[in-house]
């Protein structure tokens, strides 16, 4: 953390479904937060300084053999601490409380009611409120020294207190929507009990990532992949922020875009931010690789690894430039680092959080080639989407950009169920943009996190059309609203949308005679099919 970065709060995750959520609600009161394992030790959390800790919540149960445990000492820190579910009932344990499984469980909408004005954790809230529980151990009796905060008809101890150790824990989930007042528990934590300002905002990351990314690179050259997706476009203009000419940004045309992308790129994005960039055509060098080539995860790991042959091909070839140019030490044209947008729910979903399950391989994790020669600078990790788009439009970046439906990095060869070929492509690529265009025309674009359009190009179903049997493919359409991908509901797009959309696809593009609505939330689909 660089002297001018802002103290984080700790997100001390064991094994919750809502540990990166927790994350995000704290940095919606302007609080900057990180999320670290449970396993971490109170000397290693004394080395990262937090101004705050909240301990999430889990599946186990305390008493069991080999459940996660906390390091005691975390809490001897000074530190302000919030236990959330699993974690107030570590914190309960570590210092003395009893928890027990009463045999009186809780899911769901639940009724606390808060005592004696609530204290610190609970103030300005009313006495009768609805939180969400999920759990089957309760705390039957708080630690000495800790003042009762809340209960419920099942659970006598639904929060508690000490403001002279700084020690705050709910048994609810205050994370989620369905707790009423569940941000206002959160934000009297941080703010009251905790004493931190609310001033984390884009500006500071901004200014914190340009100075990791000097440190980084030095006086390197940095080379950056664009997709014509808002991850890589605001990952490269913070970069370029940072280190200016040393960029180069290369716009790889692998003939899996959607219709247009190339224009936008080369055109809108260059005009904002001044970025000296390099277009390949690679289209058939990424057709031929994926000849015959059916199975989702082979696809990512072949579309990412010619991405990085590609991106070799393009710094050898700068490399080669900037010796022309007769660089002004050895060294100041060798290409080093790549910049990737890869964001946290990219992690989270490839296996890189802690106890987390590998739910497929991100393009930009897991899906490289073990032999790249390059560095990765990921300037956007840690980060949430909504936090992306806030930081691009800092940076100046049109809305154009910052503003569109998210896009995978290997764009519309996920979104082929079974083999990639041009023809397909091309099919998609019209079906696809008939259903940007309604739903712009229509004014839905706003309601709708992204709606991806895919092809069972290894089905076939019957249809009449012209008087004539037709065996043809069907078309997915897969709208969805969400708030950073981690999870999604389908959009309840207008009928009339709907059936224009199905009419002029079904009449406009050849070898498509039906369109199918994916009403599946995530979990337990992901968003993209592939």
């Amino acid at each position: 953390m660089s002297e001018t970065a802002h103290r984080p709060v700790l997100v001390v995750d064991f094994g919750a479904q809502y540990a990166q959520l927790i994350a995000r609600r704290v940095r919606e009161a302007n609080v900057y937060s990180e999320i670290v394992p449970h396993s971490i030790t109170a000397a290693e959390v004394q080395a990262k300084n937090p101004a705050a800790i909240v301990l999430s919540g889990g599946p186990s149960s305390v008493y069991e053999p080999g459940s996660p445990a906390l390091d005691t000492g975390i809490l001897e820190l000074g530190i302000p601490v919030l236990g959330i579910c699993y974690g107030f009932q570590v914190m309960a344990q570590s210092l003395g409380g009893e928890v027990a499984n009463t045999g009186l469980r809780e899911y769901g909408a639940t009724d606390v009611v808060v005592a004696g004005g609530g204290g610190t954790l609970l103030a300005g809230q009313p006495e009768a409120q609805t939180t969400w529980m999920s759990h089957g151990d309760s705390v039957a009796t708080a630690p000495d020294g800790f003042e009762v905060l809340a209960s419920s008809a099942s659970t006598p101890v639904a929060a508690f207190a000490s403001d002279e150790r700084k020690l705050y824990g709910v048994q609810w989930h205050p994370e989620v929507k369905h707790s009423t007042y569940g941000q206002a528990v959160l934000e009297n934590f941080l703010h009251r009990a905790a004493g931190l300002p609310g001033d984390w905002n884009p500006g500071n990351v901004i200014a914190e990532q340009v100075e990791r990314i000097r440190a980084q690179v030095g006086d390197a050259r940095v080379i950056a992949g664009l997709s014509g997706g808002v991850d890589s476009a605001v990952a490269a203009a913070l970069v370029h922020r940072a280190v200016g000419d040393q960029l180069t940004c290369v716009f790889v045309d692998h003939g899996l875009l959607r219709a247009d992308e190339r224009r936008q790129v080369e055109e809108d994005y260059v005009a904002s931010t001044g970025v000296r960039l390099v277009t390949v055509d690679a289209e058939q060098q990424f057709l031929d690789a994926l000849a015959g080539v059916s199975d989702p995860e082979q696809k990512r790991k072949i579309i990412g690894r010619e991405f990085i042959r590609t991106f070799e091909q393009a710094a050898e070839a700068l490399v080669l430039e900037a010796r022309a140019e007769q660089a002004a030490h050895d060294g100041a044209g060798e290409v080093k680092f790549l910049v990737q947008g890869t964001l946290y729910p990219d992690v989270v979903e490839s296996g890189g959080g802690s106890g987390t399950a590998n739910i497929k391989s991100h393009h930009n994790v897991g899906g490289l080639p073990e032999d790249m020669t390059f560095e990765l600078v990921e300037p956007l990790r840690t980060l949430f989407k909504d936090e992306v788009r806030a930081i691009g439009r800092e940076l100046g970046l049109p809305e154009e950009i910052v503003g569109r439906q998210p896009f995978p990095g290997p764009g519309l060869g996920i979104r082929i169920v079974g083999e990639v070929t041009k023809d397909r492509l091309d099919l998609l690529r019209q079906a696809d943009k008939i259903v940007r265009t309604e739903l712009t025309a229509a004014g839905l674009d706003a309601e709708i996190w992204q709606c991806p359009v895919v092809l069972l190009a290894d089905v076939r179903s019957v249809g009449v059309q012209g008087d004539g049997r037709t065996y043809g493919h069907p078309i997915v359409l897969r709208p969805v609203s969400s708030e950073d991908a981690m999870t999604a509901d389908w959009t309840r797009l207008p009928f009339d949308v709907l059936a224009k959309i199905s009419n002029r696809i079904t009449n406009e593009v050849r070898e498509v005679n039906r369109v199918v609505l994916d009403v599946t939330s995530k979990p337990p689909g992901t968003i993209e099919w592939e």
